[in-house]
């Protein structure tokens, strides 16, 4: 399989899985847009079999723009019906369906927008057949709005664990 094939169908797998974490709906009792500038995003996840534990903390610059086209990106992932619910006080629940390249990921969770500067996420994922190995995973996401976008930031660009930064394209 070619390198960016390969690359592609790791996304549309985590994708897939994350729907839940990230996707906000574009309907009557949304949510409040997030506060525009730099958000610390603090990643915690288990994988099965094996409780493979992954913990990571990276910054994205986003602004409004940048959140619409992530969401319509995520909206319209090949193979994938979502199912959200708003259950009140700022919380949503989703459910996802989506098949990638014959792994079918199955994926329950919440998302609680505390204000527009703090969220709050919890996911389950499960990978029919396993994807590499991987059969089950759990995902905690909190994200906070920290300030203004470092100068030589654009909406979309992180800033990982290890300090570099990555430019959207």
């Amino acid at each position: 399989m070619h390198q960016s094939t390969r690359m592609r169908l790791v996304w549309n797998l985590t994708a897939a899985a994350w729907l839940p974490l990230i996707f906000v709906p574009a309907r009557a009792g949304e949510p409040p847009k997030l506060k525009e500038g730099l958000w610390v995003i603090h990643v915690q996840s288990v994988e099965q079999p094996g409780e493979k534990r992954n913990d990571v903390t990276y910054k994205l610059c986003r602004d409004h723009a940048y959140d619409k086209a992530a969401n319509d990106q995520l909206k319209n992932l090949p193979g994938c019906t979502t199912v959200i619910k708003d259950a009140g006080d700022g919380k949503f629940v989703s459910a996802s369906n989506c098949t990638v390249n014959g792994t079918l990921v199955v994926s329950n969770g919440f998302t609680t927008f505390v204000s527009k500067t703090i969220t709050h996420s919890e996911t389950q994922a499960k990978y029919t057949p396993p994807f590499r190995g991987k059969s089950d995973e759990s995902m905690i996401q909190d994200q906070q709005y920290v300030g203004d976008c470092p100068s030589g930031l654009k909406p979309g660009d992180t800033i990982g664990p290890d300090g570099l930064i990555r430019h959207r394209n």
